[in-house]
C-alpha cells in the first residue's frame, strides 16, 4: 500500500506539473503519466523475469509494477477524463485521447521489453 501512495504522489505530481505547464482541453498529464508508466513497467518487468538477468524478490517485483507502477498509471482518470470529454461534446478530443493513450502505452511496454531485453544483454 505504501508503494502504491509513492506511485500515485508521483503521479500526482508530473500531471500537475504537464498541466499546469500545457493548460489544456486535451489531458495530456494522464496521457504522459500512462506513456512513461507503460514503458518503466516494460522495462522493469522484462529485466526481472526468470531469463531477464536480474533476480529482484517477486514480492519486491509484484510491489513495484503492482503498487508504485499501478498507483502510478492513471487509466482510471484516463476514463473519467475520455467520458467527461464525451459529455461535452469533445469527440475529437475524446477520439484522440483512446487512440494515442492505447496505441502509445502498448508501444511504450513492447519498447520497455526490447530496451529490457538491450540491458540484459549488455
Amino acid at each position: 500500500m505504501i508503494v502504491g501512495a509513492f506511485g500515485c504522489a508521483a503521479r500526482m505530481g508530473m500531471s500537475a506539473f504537464l498541466s499546469e505547464k500545457y493548460s489544456v482541453t486535451f489531458p495530456i498529464g494522464t496521457l504522459v503519466v500512462n506513456i512513461v508508466g507503460c514503458l518503466l513497467i516494460g522495462i522493469f518487468s522484462g529485466i526481472t523475469r526468470p531469463e531477464g538477468g536480474l533476480f529482484i524478490h517477486p514480492v519486491i517485483r509484484q510491489a513495484v509494477m503492482i503498487g508504485f507502477l499501478g498507483g502510478f498509471t492513471t487509466f482510471s482518470s484516463f476514463g473519467l477524463q475520455t467520458i467527461a470529454l464525451l459529455s461535452d461534446r469533445e469527440w475529437g478530443y475524446a477520439s484522440a485521447n483512446i487512440v494515442l493513450s492505447v496505441v502509445l502505452c502498448l508501444a511504450a511496454v513492447w519498447i520497455g521489453q526490447i530496451l529490457a531485453a538491450q540491458i540484459v544483454r549488455g
